[in-house]
């Protein structure tokens, strides 16, 4: 099989326009990247480039967000492609597309940022002006490779760059064990740490405070359930953050509909890393598409509404605190945000065939923006890939487990307190000003792990994040049994805590066989 054909040939393209947040410039192939990279301008564009594929519909716009909250023990499907079926099922086999699409589409990333890192070599200007720049590439590369481990454990690790010279050699290239690639990932955000600035203009762009957090999110899921030296690291770093939030600008939101307002997220100081799409469209399926798949088939309420694909189970609704003002956020139940559960027997939520009669994922579909797209497509939102109040609770998570129980609470109770102080919302279409509630009540007493991952599951809900706290805690014969909130999925087994890698990719490279456990 000629080289061409393998995945990593294609490394040698940046990628095709920078995030929306940042300087907007096209960017090509590059044949000759020691003649590109001349200024820490040049350094920029590639890292433009490299998160620009974050925000490509095959990652963050729809295939690997949706994945994730279909593994998820919260999602349930209301159709039936297979792909998905598989997904939300646990019956995923290699060839499922959404796999094999996030996976290019990830490693596209990579090689952008590989490019940011390397062609900074050429630049020569002191380290202390374009180690500032490059440290953003080498925090996307970091933030790339840690979904890229979760996901499927062993992986090819990849930090050159791909030319003519070196595709012969790319092609036999075999797994790195996952250990090496978390000592990777820690060693490039611990760089990212040293020279990210405490701020940046954008939150969509890294600062110091996204690689300690991250850092901390890295430690917290290498600890598993019982590695005390790891939780003590993921409890130093997210301090860290806590202490200096002055200094980062950051805190929580006083309302969290803000968090999901793309009118109003960009004055908020709760996010910390940001994917924002900013009503943007780029080539090759750049844009965002989560709003339609989670709203409501046949709701008018935003530009054409949405196409019932990802939809919760009426459990997650159910179980939720009806005083819990994230709930009101974070379900449209199709009437108002006090909820009806009998309107689920004789009330059909739309009137359309294909919609589903549960309560739906709104955090994406009230307050989307403008839309560079009808039905819905390519929203103005910003996806919070961290923000502070999970910083609070990685730091209340690990506080548990190194025995400090006063610092778990005193976090814990941090984000239920901002959850008590209701605020601005929709109910049926029209804006609302919701009260403030006695729920959920701090928590008294001692804090366990399993009171913080609950705390996780309803501040972080439908984000993506579910599914590798899942994974981390060993959570599957529980969450997926007959009392898990979708009922059994019989398929589960352990070997589902990792994805396969793709088919496709293990055609071209034997030397990346065997496939996972189970596959």
């Amino acid at each position: 099989m000629k080289a061409y054909k393998y995945l990593f040939l294609l490394f040698v393209s940046l990628g095709i326009v920078s995030c929306s947040d940042l300087e907007e410039e096209p960017v090509g192939l590059l044949t000759s990247p020691e003649d590109f990279f001349q200024t820490t301008d040049n350094i920029q564009t590639a890292v433009n480039g490299s998160l620009t594929h974050a925000i490509n519909e095959k990652f963050w716009g729809r295939k690997l967000s949706v994945a994730l909250m279909l593994r998820s023990d919260m999602v349930d499907l209301a159709s039936n492609e297979t792909r998905r079926v598989e997904n939300n099922e646990l019956t995923t086999l290699a060839n499922n597309e959404m796999i094999s699409e996030f996976w290019l589409k990830t490693y596209q990333g990579i090689a952008a940022a590989n490019q940011a890192i390397h062609g900074a070599e050429s630049v020569n200007v002191a380290a202390d002006v374009k180690n500032p720049v490059t440290a953003q590439a080498y925090f996307a590369r970091a933030f790339y490779y840690f979904h890229l481990v979760r996901q499927f454990g062993d992986i090819p690790y990849i930090d050159v760059v791909i030319t003519p010279e070196n595709t012969a050699q790319m092609s036999t290239i075999s797994k790195t064990p996952a250990a090496q690639v978390y000592e990777n990932i820690i060693a490039d955000l611990q760089f990212a740490k040293t020279w990210l600035p405490n701020t940046q203009a954008s939150r969509a762009i890294p600062s110091k405070a996204a690689a300690s957090s991250y850092l901390a999110l890295v430690y917290l899921t290498m600890a598993g359930t019982n590695d005390a030296a790891n939780f003590q690291k993921a409890f130093d770093e997210a301090q860290d953050v806590i202490l200096n939030k002055g200094v980062y600008n950051l805190d929580l939101d006083p309302d969290f509909q803000n968090l999901f307002n793309a009118d109003v997220i960009d004055s908020s100081i709760e996010p910390i890393f940001a994917l924002d799409y900013n009503n943007f469209e780029a080539p090759n399926n750049g844009y965002d598409q989560i709003a339609p798949m989670t709203g409501i088939r046949g709701d008018d309420r935003n530009s054409g509404g949405g196409w019932s694909v990802a939809v919760p189970s009426l459990e997650v609704y159910t179980t939720w605190n009806a005083q819990d003002y994230r709930r009101a956020v974070s379900l449209d139940d199709g009437a108002s945000i006090d909820g009806n559960l009998e309107l689920y027997t004789n009330f059909t939520i739309s009137g359309h065939q294909f919609a589903k009669n549960r309560p739906y994922i709104a955090k994406y579909t009230r307050f989307p923006g403008a839309f560079a797209r009808g039905n819905a497509r390519a929203t103005s939102h910003n996806y919070s890939m961290m923000r502070y109040a999970e910083v609070l609770l990685i730091a209340a998570e690990a506080a548990v487990e190194i025995n400090e129980p006063e610092f778990a609470r005193t976090y814990l109770n941090e984000v239920r307190s901002r959850a008590r102080m209701g605020g601005t919302t929709l109910s049926s279409g029209v804006e609302v000003s919701v009260a403030g509630s006695a729920e959920p009540a701090d928590h008294i007493g001692t804090v366990t792990a399993n009171d913080v991952l609950e705390e996780r599951r309803l501040e972080l809900a439908f984000e993506g994040k579910r599914w590798y706290d899942i994974v981390r805690r060993q959570l599957g014969t529980t969450v997926f049994s007959a009392s898990g909130l979708e009922g059994i999925k019989p398929d589960f087994s352990p070997n589902d805590y990792l994805m396969p890698l793709p088919a496709d990719e293990l055609a071209r490279n034997p030397n990346l066989l065997p496939n996972n456990p189970g596959y």
